[in-house]
């Protein structure tokens, strides 16, 4: 239980001391410690090099003290008091670690364990668990009590895993579901020592709206919340000597992947992943990002298209923006929350799916081989490219997928740790020609504000013939959570609107309906900060990552050679040699999707 009194008191007394500059003195640990009014006990400890280890506690999302792992003891006080959610008073004296403190964590981190199926070797999280860490940590060696184990089913078909087994009821997941997600997935179900963490209204995952941004994922302290590991099938593919087996590696990825082996950026570039990959043992390393060049060539043409139709007039004539599309996780909130909306998301399929398409035609046919021998597999940062791949309407030649197997960033480092590739120990190695070329538009993607950015570019050179300076759109950039700008295309104004997680999605396309706003270009990516904190990433309990990330993609931008999707050799070679132009017949049926040709659970008929 979290002790409110105290919780009470030390708001009363910071509370008139909100607006001021008032400090405040007490001791933690033998150590005088000063720190601003309305600092918590786990801050002040923390200001002071002092560590109390937490469990449950995410900052300003959830802070209820559930886990009682962070427990302190104040002098005065008999019982011990939760630091995550009780702030210091003058005076107070505070110790961190005395012998009733760690008897407290040490039995709390027990009965924790007496609902938890620790079988750590066989568990995805093994090595990166908060509660293993913790157990160890308080010399939980040996479990006195008799545990207690659910069972419950699940649908391991679907992307995203629950093992209620391994759930330790923090509600973490259900706090960025409904604070930052705003989709209200999980919730808690029965009571005292039954309360357990499951899908909303006691509903199969499958018949929900999820839209399998994975942040739960990336947010669960244990292996309760995983993705569907796909790993298997990739190695069957490679074993397989029927099959061309070739790799797509996504711009938020090469941020990322070295994050796994420790590795910093300026080490883990995508070259030494392409040597890692062929050393696993695919065929082909490529990179999505030609794919993505290839998008905004199909989107940028397809905006310039309906802004001229607007500006036409007419019955027909469309109305409100247009939204991107690379994004699958945007697309299945849309779908499940704006019906009405989906017509003005952008037909063009995402760069994964574009690849995917262009891999079983163009390039099989380069290799003189059969569509369906090509097997396709994509590295992606995210869980519902997963999903997005097993469409019925993202297929192509004989009903073949565009894309085989999705890996998140996750998968692809346990691939490479089982193959006993050291990637510290590889030199790094060109991508495979021609899919593996791509420009500084391409690579930011992978950051809010990337597909808009790169999209503004080359529609300047579409309308004006020439082109603009590449940073003269950076406005669009940044990590604010809705963000609008007016820009000038030949004398055409054009609204852009950028916004991240579906939090902002939620609040912008209210606006939008309610009249409130209007744009002519909407980019949405579902995840808070785009691709880079994609729920297929690597995970770092409690640290978020996706500012450092999307910096690295936007520096990899500034010192690229070709900025331009327009001017990307191996995109004007596949319109030159296949394609024929953007929007062509060929392009709308290789490189295009019907956004209603397929339902999530609840959407109209």
């Amino acid at each position: 239980m979290v002790d409110n009194s105290i919780v009470r008191a030390a708001r009363a007394a910071a509370a008139p001391e909100l607006s001021g500059d008032k400090t405040v003195r007490l001791v933690i640990d033998n150590h005088e410690v000063e720190v601003p009014a309305h600092t918590t006990i786990l801050d002040a400890a923390q200001a002071a090099g002092i560590s109390i280890p937490t469990l449950c506690y995410l900052r300003e999302l959830n802070e209820v003290g559930s886990c009682r792992v962070c427990v302190v003891e104040v002098e005065g006080i008999d019982q011990l008091v939760a630091s995550c959610n009780n702030y210091v008073l003058d005076g107070m004296v505070v110790h961190t670690n005395s012998e009733k403190v760690r008897r407290a964590r040490r039995m709390n981190v027990e009965l924790l364990l007496t609902q938890h199926d620790a079988t750590c070797p066989s568990c995805v999280r093994s090595g990166n668990c908060t509660l293993q860490s913790l157990a160890n940590d308080l010399n939980v060696y040996h479990l006195p009590l008799r545990r207690h184990l659910s069972g419950d089913a699940w649908d391991f078909s679907f992307p995203l895993i629950r093992d209620n087994d391994k759930c330790v009821k923090c509600m973490r997941c259900i706090q960025v579901c409904e604070k930052v997600q705003t989709m209200g997935i999980w919730d808690l179900a029965s009571r005292a020592s039954h309360t357990t963490v499951g899908v909303s209204g006691s509903r199969d995952i499958a018949q929900t709206d999820c839209a399998l941004c994975g942040q739960c994922v990336t947010h669960c302290p244990t292996g309760a919340l995983r993705e569907r590991d796909d790993t298997e099938r990739a190695f069957e593919a490679i074993a397989n000597p029927k099959k061309v087996t070739l790799i797509q590696v996504a711009p938020a990825v090469r941020a990322s992947w070295g994050e796994e082996f420790g590795l910093d950026p300026e080490v883990a570039t995508v070259e030494r992943l392409a040597a890692v990959l062929r050393r696993v043992g695919f065929e082909y390393v490529f990179d999505t990002d030609f794919s993505a060049d290839l998008t905004i060539m199909e989107e940028g043409s397809e905006l310039i298209e309906r802004m001229r139709a607007k500006a036409a007039g007419g019955k027909d004539a469309p109305t409100g923006p247009m939204f991107t599309s690379c994004c699958p996780g945007w697309v299945r909130f849309v779908k499940s929350n704006y019906p009405q909306l989906v017509g003005q998301v952008s037909t063009s399929k995402s760069p994964q799916q574009m690849f995917g398409a262009i891999a079983k035609t163009w390039f099989a046919r380069a290799l003189d081989v059969d569509a369906r021998s090509v097997f396709c597999v994509s590295a992606m940062p995210c869980v519902a490219k997963k999903a997005e791949a097993a469409l019925p309407t993202m297929t192509g030649e004989g009903g073949e997928p565009d894309v085989d197997c999705v890996l998140t960033v996750r998968e692809l480092a346990r691939m490479i740790r089982a193959s006993h590739v050291d990637p510290a120990k590889v030199e790094p190695e060109p991508l495979d020609a021609p899919l593996g070329f791509g420009t500084g538009a391409a690579v930011v993607f992978g950051a809010t504000g990337g597909v808009m950015d790169a999209a503004l570019r080359s529609a300047h050179y579409l309308v004006t013939g020439r082109n603009p300076e590449p940073d003269a759109f950076s406005d669009v950039r940044g990590m604010g959570g809705w963000r609008e700008k007016t820009f000038d295309l030949a004398g055409t104004p054009v609204r852009t609107a950028v916004a991240h997680g579906l939090g902002n999605a939620r609040k912008l396309l209210d606006a939008l309906v309610a009249g409130e706003v209007d744009y002519d270009f909407v980019e949405v990516m579902a995840c808070p900060g785009g691709c880079v904190g994609g729920g297929g990433q690597p995970i770092h309990d409690g640290v978020e990552m996706a500012a450092e990330r999307g910096d690295v993609l936007w520096g990899l931008d500034a010192g690229a050679k070709v900025r331009f999707s327009h001017e990307n050799p191996s995109v004007q070679a596949c319109y030159h040699d296949f394609l024929g132009e953007p929007l062509s017949e060929l392009a709308e049926e290789l490189l295009h999707t019907d956004q209603s040709g397929w339902k999530m659970p609840g959407e109209p008929a």
